[in-house]
């Protein structure tokens, strides 16, 4: 390794470091950060990060506009672009304030890191989420049951869609966590539960179908009395493999075991060998999200519950639920705006404004 190369290790190491214990962010958010900079690293040819000025911000923005995303060969999108910068500008905006580098960055140059406000607006403009609907849940779910893993799959899918969890809490819940009975999710951190900012959630299961419900009580009773799990063990373990035979040194599924999975990559797996069994489009597990929020809005009609899915499903403000995932797909507007009565007397103008404002005052009352 190049002394040149050696000297911004360190410093970017310095960095990972920081953002990790004095900013706690996650592993994921940090691996996107440092993708970032293999980008930048990859543009400047490894140069000292201490030469960086406009001049290298602007070549950089030209460079992301051409480059091809290394998987599917199409050019970087602009919301692609627009996070890159995002991260890149942040880096150097730190580094400008770091001994040996004050004087050589400028925190003017670095502002040059960013799109025009036009491509900004379209790089953050949101988007439409496609997600599955319980008809396709519910026929997602209908493969045969012939073994555990079968039925783990099952309640997975069905828990998945029902909770509302990201997939990392959901392979890190221990069986504790939920409460049968109440059908509530404690998510806590402190027995391992991995929510995003390791944040305390008390999720209450949506009971959009009585049958995905069923599946995963029939699961839970099935750990509990025949596979004699105790409240520590995962709720979804991960699957026991073995070695077919000596001669083909093949690894077959033998059942579960009391193990954790190392990460939702697996899960993912699973939702993918589901939907192509059954010959579907595949979903991944944080669609189902997008799908509990987006049913949970048809049973809202007051302010009070509008929160209460918010909080469950682990938001602090009822902005993120509710604009970030819960967008209207084009056939439940259509739907809405049909089913609508055009023939009912209007309320008058201050009444509905009267209305409005009560509402409002309510939702503020709750985010406070």
């Amino acid at each position: 390794m190049s002394q040149m190369k050696l000297k911004n290790e360190k410093v970017k190491r310095k960095y990972i470091e920081w953002l990790k214990d004095a900013q706690g962010y996650s592993e994921l958010t940090v691996q996107a950060i440092e993708k970032a900079l293999w980008k930048y690293e990859e543009y400047s040819r490894e140069a000292d990060y201490g030469n960086f000025d406009s001049k290298d911000a602007q070549l950089f923005k030209k460079y992301l506009a051409v480059a091809k995303n290394p998987q599917s060969g199409n050019s970087l999108s602009l919301t692609s672009q627009y996070h890159i910068l995002r991260h890149v500008n942040a880096f150097f905006l730190w580094l400008s304030g770091q001994t040996g580098y004050k004087s050589r960055i400028k925190s003017h140059d670095v502002r040059y890191l960013r799109l025009s406000k036009e491509e900004s607006r379209v790089a953050t403009a949101p988007k439409l989420p496609k997600y599955p609907t319980i008809e396709y849940i519910k026929k997602l779910c209908d493969f045969n049951v012939e073994s555990e893993m079968d039925m783990r799959d099952r309640a997975m899918i069905a828990f998945t869609a029902l909770s509302g969890m990201r997939d990392r809490a959901i392979i890190t819940l221990p069986v504790g966590c939920f409460d049968e009975k109440e059908l509530v999710v404690y998510q806590e951190p402190a027995r391992g539960v991995k929510t995003k900012f390791s944040k305390s959630i008390l999720t209450v299961l949506f009971r959009f179908d009585t049958d995905l419900l069923n599946f995963v009580l029939d699961w839970v009773g099935y750990l509990r009395k025949e596979k004699l799990f105790t409240d520590e063990d995962p709720m979804f373990p991960s699957t026991e493999v073995e070695i077919e035979s000596s001669i083909s040194q093949a690894f077959v599924a033998k059942g579960i075991e009391k193990v954790f999975w190392k990460n939702a990559g697996a899960m993912r797996k699973i939702f993918q060998k589901r939907a192509k069994e059954m010959g579907l489009e595949y979903f991944s597990p944080h669609k189902f999200r997008h799908f509990a929020i987006s049913e949970a809005q048809k049973y809202v009609y007051n302010p009070e519950q509008l929160k209460a899915v918010s909080q469950s499903v682990g938001h602090q403000n009822l902005s993120t639920t509710f604009f970030s995932y819960g967008g209207m797909a084009p056939e439940r507007v259509k739907d809405v705006i049909t089913g609508m009565d055009f023939d009912k007397k209007k309320p008058k103008k201050q009444e509905m404004k009267d209305q409005l404002k009560d509402i409002l005052s309510k939702l503020d009352n709750m985010e406070d």
